[in-house]
């Protein structure tokens, strides 16, 4: 498959569902459909999607906290994987949190997640620490990752 007519924009409130959805087939500790309603409604958070074929398949947020962007999350569907989605995801928020007065990035990741790293380190971020046992079910620790 190939990703041809991938569109990248601002969730909507009828998107809640599905990125409902896809967190909760990813994710251990999911966020709640009340969380990501938040995302659209503060001032200091975005959140994107990725559109495929008119179907949600993927998103990201960030949290703007004086003049840097703290990832709280990306997540793709396991069906679209590996097709370079949650890089171009990342790079339109990173494009679009640079032209909004950000200047750096920062996230956290399962030490054990060597894909997702791979694609931070790919887009230009680099550790710079860990938090033990950040994560829960199952207790990890997690990298943290910058852009500067």
């Amino acid at each position: 498959m190939n990703i041809d007519g991938l569109r990248i924009r601002m969730m909507e409130l009828a998107d809640v569902e599905r990125i409902s959805e896809l967190e909760e087939e990813t994710f251990s500790m999911p966020w709640s459909r009340d969380a990501f309603k938040e995302m659209i409604e503060k001032e200091d958070a975005r959140y994107y999607v990725a559109e495929l074929k008119g179907q949600v398949v993927g998103g990201c947020g960030v949290l703007l906290v004086a003049g840097e962007g703290n990832i709280t999350n990306v997540v793709i569907d396991k069906n679209v994987r590996n097709l370079g989605i949650g890089t171009k995801l990342m790079q339109f928020m990173i494009e679009d949190g640079y032209m909004n007065g950000l200047n750096a990035f920062t996230l956290e990741v399962r030490v054990s997640n060597a894909v997702a790293i791979h694609v931070y380190k790919k887009l230009g971020f680099f550790s710079e620490g860990i938090r033990p046992n950040f994560y829960e079910k199952p207790t990890e620790d997690a990298m943290i990752m910058w852009k500067r």
